[in-house]
């Protein structure tokens, strides 16, 4: 259930500095569940106790239609949005976005130039990530004792029959039903950029399409694996750690055939407080700042710096975080980093192919 409107707080005036103080008020939007608290703890209350200034914490469940809309209507509610890399690419090339000063950005905590510091394609004209992340899929350890293994036994209904979950969108599904049919990860998207491709990639989805439970928002794959309504899902990597980290849950996540992918910042053409929203992205790209979100929920930091800052999960000192991220070595064997460019330019082509599948 998405959560509207939260106001995080505010700190007296009387507290800060004149120098510190920005006062104001920002409407920041992001995925709700584990990965809103974890930039909540890391991002919102930092930057209140620092600037005075009130934030508004929204939900969605991603994409550019709300932002699209609020745009094109001149009536841009929200101030900063966590989007994923397409959408930013493509949100900018359609002036959704307000183009960025990349300047602005400090150097890491141990001096290394903004540039620099950032991993390799997260900084982006309209956009600056901070995090890397990954779509997986988790199974419960007291259902499937002798659990899956590779992303060939997701799509093996004799040998672990279930229901599956699975986003109700075609990125992520498309990819894995391909590696799962055997292409390799590194020709993915030469396959899926022909129509024999996609049309290999719904035949893989068809082997279950029958016993496929949809989710759209982050939390709900945790919870269809709580609840029992599936034997197996795809989820988003964070939010199967907050589960079994968090809430201990008995779920394992399988690594094999993960698509990884960015989460940035982007300020809505238009957005109200845009000045405000750019201190705001300035602060929480800070090495400090991502790698305290890191502490909270096992997504990469986009920084380089933040790696030496990162140990454990902030309420469990027997947990090191190094493991349970995307980028670990032995999670990253067989693993395919989405194609931006790819859905940037395709995404409402196969979202009609898809929805056009759900409904046959």
């Amino acid at each position: 259930m998405k959560l509207k409107h939260i106001l995080i707080g505010a700190v007296s005036a009387a507290t800060l500095s004149s120098a510190a103080l920005a006062e104001g008020q920002l409407t920041v939007v992001s995925w709700g569940g584990a990965y809103t608290k974890s930039q909540v703890e890391a991002y919102h209350k930092p930057f209140i106790a620092e600037t005075g200034v009130q934030i508004i914490s929204e939900d969605y469940n991603g994409g550019l239609a709300e932002v699209k809309a609020q745009v094109e209507a001149g009536n841009v509610t929200w101030d900063i949005v966590d989007v994923e890399l397409s959408d930013a690419v493509r949100g900018c090339d359609e002036g959704l976005f307000e183009p960025l000063d990349l300047s602005m950005l400090p150097a890491g905590a141990d001096g290394t130039p903004a540039e620099e510091d950032f991993i390799e394609g997260t900084l982006h004209e309209c956009a600056v990530a901070n995090i890397v992340w990954s779509t997986i899929f988790a199974y419960d350890t007291t259902v499937l004792a002798e659990g899956p293994t590779t992303i060939e036994d997701f799509f093996d209904l004799e040998k672990f029959p279930g229901k599956r979950g699975m986003r109700k969108s075609p990125k992520a599904n498309l990819e894995m039903a391909l590696i799962a049919d055997g292409v390799d990860p590194a020709e993915v998207y030469d396959v899926l950029a022909t129509e024999e491709g996609i049309a290999r990639a719904f035949a893989k989805l068809d082997t279950i399409k029958d016993q496929i439970v949809w989710w759209e928002a982050g939390a709900q794959p945790p919870q269809l694996l709580a609840d029992g309504e599936v034997v197996m899902t795809t989820a988003y990597n964070g939010r199967v750690f907050n589960a079994f980290a968090a809430e201990g849950k008995p779920f394992k996540i399988v690594w094999d055939g993960q698509i990884w992918d960015l989460d940035l910042w982007a300020i809505p053409k238009g957005a109200p407080n845009a000045e405000l929203a750019k201190q705001f992205l300035v602060f929480s790209t800070e090495t400090e700042q991502l790698a305290a979100q890191a502490s909270w929920i096992s997504y990469g930091p986009a920084r380089k710096s933040s790696a030496a800052l990162v140990s454990h999960y902030t309420d469990r000192p027997d947990l090191p975080m190094a493991e349970h991220m995307p980028t670990a070595p032995e999670n990253f064997t067989r693993a395919l980093q989405n194609d931006f460019e790819f859905w940037a330019d395709r995404q409402d082509e196969l979202n009609e192919v898809f929805n056009a599948w759900l409904a046959q």
